[in-house]
C-alpha cells in the first residue's frame, strides 16, 4: 500500500518587498541555491518552530506576530537590514519539483535602518531599484506583479494579486 502524504504539512515562507522612498530592494539568489538560482527576488524565508517556541507564549495556548519576527529575522540574516511597517500583500502555493508543498506569504515592508549586507549563501547581489529598473533582471515569475501591487498599497489602492503586464 503506498505511502499516504500529510495533506496539512507545508513548507511556510515569508518575504518582503521593502521599499525606501521610490525604490525597493532586490536580491540575486545565490547560483548555489536548489531553487531559481541566479534569478532575483525579495528578501524572505522560511518559518521555523524555533521561531515562536523559543519565545513566551502571549496569550495562555498562543504565540502571536509570528510571521512579522520570522519575517524581521530573515531579512536580518540574507540583507543585514531592519524593516518596520510590515504589511500583507498576497500569498502564493507551489509544489515544488521534489515534491515539496509551499505556501508563501508575500508582505511590504519600509526600510528602516542598516547597510546591505548580503549572506553569500542565500543571495550574491543586491539592488535598489524603481518599478521601471526592476523589469531588467530577471525576476522569478510573479514577483514583479507583487512589487507593482505594493506600489499601488502605498499610493492607496487595494486589491488581490492579478498578472499585471
Amino acid at each position: 500500500m503506498p505511502e499516504e502524504k500529510n495533506q496539512y504539512l507545508h513548507e511556510v515562507v515569508i518575504t518582503a518587498i521593502i521599499y525606501k522612498d521610490d525604490r525597493y530592494l532586490i536580491t540575486r539568489r545565490s547560483p548555489g541555491k536548489k531553487r531559481f538560482p541566479g534569478m532575483w527576488t525579495v528578501p524572505g524565508g522560511k518559518l521555523e518552530t524555533d521561531d515562536y517556541t523559543s519565545f513566551p507564549k502571549e496569550t495562555k495556548d498562543y504565540w502571536y506576530n509570528v510571521l512579522e519576527r520570522t519575517l524581521r529575522r530573515e531579512v536580518r540574516e540574507e540583507a543585514g537590514i531592519e524593516i518596520t511597517d510590515i504589511e500583507y500583500v498576497t500569498s502564493l502555493a507551489t509544489i515544488h519539483a521534489d515534491g515539496s508543498p509551499s505556501l508563501v506569504i508575500s508582505c511590504m515592508a519600509a526600510y528602516a535602518s542598516g547597510e546591505v549586507k548580503l549572506q553569500p549563501e542565500e543571495c550574491d547581489e543586491h539592488a535598489w531599484v524603481t518599478l521601471e529598473e526592476a523589469k531588467q533582471h530577471q525576476l522569478i515569475d510573479g514577483i514583479y506583479d507583487e512589487l507593482l501591487i505594493a506600489s499601488q498599497r502605498r499610493n492607496g489602492l487595494k486589491g488581490e494579486w492579478k498578472r499585471m503586464e
